[in-house]
């Protein structure tokens, strides 16, 4: 698969011929780090008067430091499923990744989660300070929509708008930032388990839904296939959560590179500490058969996704 941010995706390789899949998984999180690497130095841009230096590093300490990658990878290879044009699908993966990261950043925030560590590094909050951090989240979310919006993403000027609007749905009031808040509501009234589900839906799984249907959108898929992945999306989404639940109660803070153990601690309710770690697991596989039945009707050419949606079900960090 070609990753380079000036090439065509290369069309799904069949499941028999691939990589390992994580080996595939951090190939595409080099390459999306370079973009962003290239979006996020010194030069200003046309309409930009100047790129404060310390925001600037800011930022960059809060995007440049690891990480999966996995919502940009589901972009991406839903993008391919469908051969979009490489370039410009590489480029509305970098911009869900600034949203993504501008999301952690505030999160670990002292009047949020309150986390000293992300992806085994001090929080930004912590290596630089609390008013930064904040200004940084503000300016990956803005930038995230110039991004797209920018006539360098080579897709015409409907299309962009529509990935615009699309991403902002999902990352604000009805979706990631809704979903926050109704989280954090939750340490006072603990929601019953729809509302859990529901919870889940827009703070983690808004934002795995749009990847999965922006792909599509990038490669210019008919409606029944934007929603097919779309629903594939949300299943997986479903899933990230629920594993990440299940890492909170069991994991140590050394292999997921955060602090574990603070939603109980903090008194929220999850489905995996409602029912248990084998009915979560259990969960877990359905969740993944589900996922791979939305797939079907593009055979090998989904083994990539397929694989996707097991990693999220099974990861150990």
């Amino acid at each position: 698969m070609t990753l380079g941010a000036n090439a065509a995706i290369a069309p799904p390789m069949e499941e028999a011929t691939m990589p390992a899949f994580e080996e595939l998984l951090a190939l595409t999180a080099g390459a999306v780090e370079d973009m962003l690497r290239r979006l996020l130095d010194e030069r200003f841009r046309e309409g930009e008067i100047l790129r404060p230096a310390h925001l600037l590093a800011a930022m960059r300490h809060g995007v440049l430091n690891g990480g999966k990658r996995l919502r940009p990878f589901l972009l991406l290879e839903s993008a391919a499923l469908f051969e979009a044009p490489g370039a410009a699908a590489m480029r509305v993966a970098a911009a869900l990744e600034c949203v993504h990261c501008y999301s952690l950043i505030h999160d670990d925030l002292p009047a949020m989660d309150d986390d000293d560590l992300r992806r085994g590094q001090p929080t930004v909050h912590r290596a630089f300070d609390e008013a930064t951090a904040i200004l940084a989240g503000d300016a990956l979310l803005t930038y995230a929509f110039d991004i797209i919006a920018d006539g360098e993403t080579e897709l015409p000027a409907p299309v962009r708008s529509e990935l615009v609007l699309r991403l902002a749905r999902a990352a604000g009031l009805g979706g990631m930032v809704g979903g926050q808040a109704l989280d954090l509501r939750a340490e006072k009234e603990p929601p019953d388990e729809a509302g859990i589900v529901q919870l889940q839906a827009m703070k983690t799984g808004a934002l795995i839904r749009f990847a999965c249907e922006a792909g599509a959108i990038v490669g210019g898929a008919s409606a029944p296939d934007r929603e097919r992945l779309s629903s594939f999306g949300a299943a997986i989404g479903l899933a990230f959560q629920l594993a990440d639940d299940l890492l909170d109660l069991t994991a140590t803070p050394e292999t997921v590179g955060k602090a574990t153990g603070k939603d109980r601690a903090a008194g929220k309710a999850t489905l995996a500490a409602l029912h248990g770690e084998a009915w979560a697991r259990r969960q877990l596989k359905g969740l993944v058969s589900q996922a791979e039945e939305l797939l079907e009707p593009y055979g090998e050419k989904a083994a990539v996704l397929r694989q996707a949606a097991r990693f999220v079900a099974e990861r150990t960090r």
